[in-house]
């Protein structure tokens, strides 16, 4: 028997389609319209039109190469340590033959061992000059990715443009302000982290079961306050830009939480990546050149934030739906 051939669709299937597409045409443009959503759309897109991509992967990329002279810096620390302490040294010489059962390797481990030791001096003062250029020159392209979002036109301005050595210079005093800053973080982090269960030791209160969740609670307050201040410092001191004061609270706020969740969720995927050989080998290079990533992505994300709370100064502004026509 021939096939019938599939009959059109009715104008009255037609009608309805056309209908059910403009229902979710206005549905969208009421979504869109909420502030907090169209915000987040004018945040998105400046982002991505002011190359937020391009500016995290060099972020990446010049704060993993920052780590090579800060591990130089340590090496030479630790032989500055073992010099001092030639008992120590003997200890771990010891127990570098002991634990290798292949002679040559041994012998080659405990020469490199001597040669740290009597080299930390020159590798210390080379590790520490390659650290303070890369680390200011880090600083001035965290600066300039972060300005490149913040200014309300993308290309730099004439009066923009200041002299090197005062940029250099600036870039010194940022960099002296981010470790203070860092290093802030670092202490209320820790301190409220042993203080919990000292506290509860202390107190004798080991056996409350509402109190450790409390704890908890309190210590992962003080941990976001703690990245609150450092990121203020990374957003309006650091770019040397004034915004307005409302949306700087808020987006610093945003990018605390955000850099809270990404140190826990590096806390847990860190471990996992280490069960496998190819984990063992480079989960450490793999994780930390995504956690670099993730917090140049929030922190370039965050200044667009703040830089598009105001519709009205927005240059980047999503295209609206309104102008699209309506099928009935």
């Amino acid at each position: 028997m021939p096939v019938k051939p599939t009959p059109p669709h009715s104008p009255t299937e037609q009608g309805v389609s056309r209908q059910r597409f403009g229902h979710l045409t206005d549905w969208l443009h009421r979504v869109r319209s909420v502030p907090a959503i169209a915000h987040v759309i004018r945040a998105g897109e400046r982002f991505n039109d002011r190359m937020g991509n391009q500016f995290g992967a060099a972020i990446t990329y010049f704060s993993f190469l920052s780590l090579i002279p800060i591990l130089m810096v340590s090496f030479a620390t630790a032989g500055f340590v073992l010099a001092s302490n030639p008992d120590l040294l003997t200890g771990l010489i010891n127990r570098i033959v002991n634990s290798i059962s292949d002679p040559n390797l041994a012998r080659t481990l405990k020469n490199t061992v001597n040669t740290a030791v009597r080299q930390r001096t020159t590798v210390g003062l080379t590790g520490l000059l390659i650290a303070l250029y890369s680390g200011v020159n880090w600083i001035g392209n965290l600066r300039e990715a972060i300005h490149a979002q913040s200014r309300e036109v993308w290309e730099r301005q004439p009066h923009e443009e200041e002299k090197i050595y005062l940029r250099y210079l600036w870039d010194f005093l940022s960099l002296i302000g981010l470790l203070l800053a860092l290093g802030i973080t670092l202490f209320l982090t820790s301190v409220a982290g042993s203080a919990q269960a000292t506290i509860v030791r202390a107190l004798g209160l080991g056996g409350i079961d509402w109190l450790r969740p409390a704890m908890t609670l309190i210590a992962l307050s003080i941990s976001i306050f703690a990245n609150y201040l450092l990121f203020l410092w990374i957003l309006w001191v650091l770019p040397r830009h004034n915004p307005q004061r409302t949306p700087l609270l808020r987006g610093t706020l945003i990018a605390a939480i955000g850099f809270e969740a990404l140190k826990f969720a590096m806390t847990v995927a860190l471990p996992k990546l280490a069960t496998s050989p190819s984990g063992a080998a480079f989960g450490s290079v793999i994780g930390l050149m995504t956690f670099f990533y993730f917090f140049a992505r929030l922190t370039l994300f965050c200044a667009a934030w703040i830089a598009t709370a105001d519709p009205k100064t927005d240059t980047n502004k999503p295209a609206s739906l309104s102008s699209a026509p309506k099928n009935t």
